[in-house]
């Protein structure tokens, strides 16, 4: 695996636990998430889960600091959870590309170490191919 990857792993993986929020059936941080940008910065994030859909994922969380820094341009995203990676949900991946279009050329870490391109896991996105909708 690439030393550069397993570093996001590295860091994203402590911050791996099952905190028990407000009730027994909310919880945070059983996914943790590291994206490191076009400039080097790493930022992390970890997700929440509560009812109605109020909670957020840890790309979320971990963009959400990325940007917080004034930056939005992803070279490596990962996700992870206690024993394994994870890959962003479909609302992640769209959000990611909405942040920034060239996004969809930042490294998505998979199991197994294997990598692939935000817009291989989005293709024809409308932001991507040249068909922005605009209303």
């Amino acid at each position: 695996m690439n030393p550069r990857t397993q570093e996001l792993i590295d860091i994203a993986r402590p911050l791996v636990r099952n905190l028990t929020l407000g009730r027994s059936d909310f919880s945070a941080a059983t996914v943790a998430s590291a994206i490191r940008t076009s400039s080097g910065n790493v930022y992390t994030g970890v997700c929440i889960h509560l009812s109605c859909g109020l909670g957020f994922c840890a790309e979320h969380a971990a963009a959400a600091e990325m940007i917080k820094a004034g930056e939005t341009r992803i070279e490596t995203i990962v996700a992870v959870a206690e024993d394994c990676i994870l890959s962003p949900c479909g609302r992640c991946r769209e959000f990611l590309i909405q942040v920034d279009p060239a996004n969809a050329e930042a490294n998505v870490v998979l199991e197994g170490g294997r990598e692939v391109k935000l817009g291989d896991l989005l293709p024809h996105h409308w932001l991507v191919s040249g068909t922005e909708v605009t209303s």
